[in-house]
């Protein structure tokens, strides 16, 4: 078969990112199903990116106090890019809108008090056979009462139109809390609650970790496990070309 024809590649072993194991513990059996059909199969045609927005927020969230109409001029800067055909001009337009949204709503959002780091990669972790995959955007510091160094993290969601439910931003701040634990005490710091946070970009909605965050996380443990049995039965897509 001609290789320009395929239209999906398999992930042959289980694998979920934060932000969609959030989704998934929010979501009816339905869309279950078609969270882990997403993991399994990768499209192989251009997704829509919002690499631009998150990467021009978490800079202005960096730099201390966000300005709405510097990231309005952004957006527009975003938005009049050359584009190199329709999928590009797409991609900026959403970009911009992304950034446009977040400028009407950034002076009513409180970050917690922490010294702000940037985002990075951690190593994924391995549930139950399912690999766990973590990105924050940004890093959250600060020094406890007893001049103890606590880190958490800061990530950010956005969907046009639609704004996050608030279990899935307490579930993904909580899957946050719960990988930093596992892997933060190697680095001399420890995991804090208060200070992972997940973004609404579209209303400024905060959710930081709830105070049942370490049950929360053993119950998406928990979910790796059925993720990991399903794999294995998950049929492609209709008409994929695997």
């Amino acid at each position: 078969m001609d290789k320009s024809e395929k239209t999906h590649v398999l992930v042959p072993e289980a694998e979920i990112t934060v932000r969609y194991l959030a989704d998934y513990m929010a979501a009816s059996e339905r869309k279950r199903r078609s969270i882990i059909e997403g993991c399994k199969y990768r499209p192989l045609a251009r997704l829509l990116q919002h690499k631009e927005a998150t990467i021009t927020i978490s800079s202005a969230i960096k730099s201390g106090k966000p300005d709405p109409k510097a990231l309005l001029k952004k957006a527009e800067f975003i938005r009049s890019k050359l584009a190199t055909g329709d999928f590009d001009a797409l991609t900026n337009e959403a970009n911009a809108d992304y950034v446009e949204k977040f400028s009407e709503v950034v002076a009513s959002i409180n970050l917690p008090d922490a010294e702000i780091l940037p985002g990075k990669s951690f190593p994924a972790l391995k549930v139950h056979g399912v690999k766990m995959k973590f990105s924050p955007n940004l890093l959250l510091r600060r020094l406890d009462k007893s001049n103890k160094q606590r880190t958490g993290a800061f990530m950010l969601r956005y969907a046009k139109g639609k704004p996050l439910g608030a279990d899935v931003g307490g579930y993904q701040s909580a899957a946050a809390f719960g990988i930093l634990k596992e892997y933060l005490p190697e680095e001399g710091t420890e995991a804090d609650k208060s200070i992972c946070v997940t973004l609404d970009a579209f209303t400024g909605s905060l959710y930081p970790a709830p105070g049942s965050a370490v049950t929360m996380f053993a119950n998406m443990k928990a979910a790796c496990q059925s993720i990991a049995e399903r794999w294995p039965n998950v049929p492609p897509p209709k008409g994929a070309i695997l």
